[in-house]
């Protein structure tokens, strides 16, 4: 596969919604809600394209009072696309980019039950030679009503690049 990696534009944004769309069990967002990633938050998304089609798609934020940490808030891959280590080169990507050169931690959020983000926040940790902390974000009852898993919060950090 000749994947190459860009921050995304506007354009690209009904077409990662779709891509979220087809991945169960990612949480879907609005076509809205993906315009903004990929145009207001553009330079702390990456988007990995293969000829022009979207094969995976990392959203991601500076935390405002906290600048020195990323918050990746999504990680999509293709079906086609999936096995190959495509999402841990896209998160590199995005912390080699300009927008990412103050940061210092990551942190995401991550159900219980899901193993695929587990084990690829844990490679990435390892593979920045940085500590790792756990604890909940946003509980199943005092957050979410009872209508979601618990979202822990999973940080990596410090580490340098």
């Amino acid at each position: 596969m000749n994947i190459q990696f860009q921050h995304p534009t506007a354009e690209d944004g009904f077409n990662v919604n779709q891509l979220i769309a087809d991945s169960p069990p990612l949480d879907t967002n609005s076509v809205y809600c993906n315009l903004l990633q990929c145009s207001h938050f553009a330079q702390t998304c990456i988007i990995a394209k293969e000829d022009d089609q979207v094969m995976g798609f990392v959203s991601g934020y500076r935390i405002p009072d906290r600048p020195e940490v990323l918050f990746v808030w999504q990680v999509v891959v293709s079906a086609k696309a999936r096995g190959q280590g495509l999402a841990g080169r896209m998160i590199q990507a995005l912390l080699e980019s300009d927008a990412c050169r103050e940061v210092t931690h990551i942190e995401t959020s991550i159900t219980s039950d899901n193993d695929a983000s587990w084990g690829l926040f844990k490679k990435l940790a390892k593979k920045l030679n940085a500590a790792t902390s756990e604890t909940v974000l946003f509980d199943k009852e005092a957050h979410f009503g009872g209508q979601h898993d618990s979202e822990m919060l999973f940080r990596i950090g410090p580490f340098s690049h």
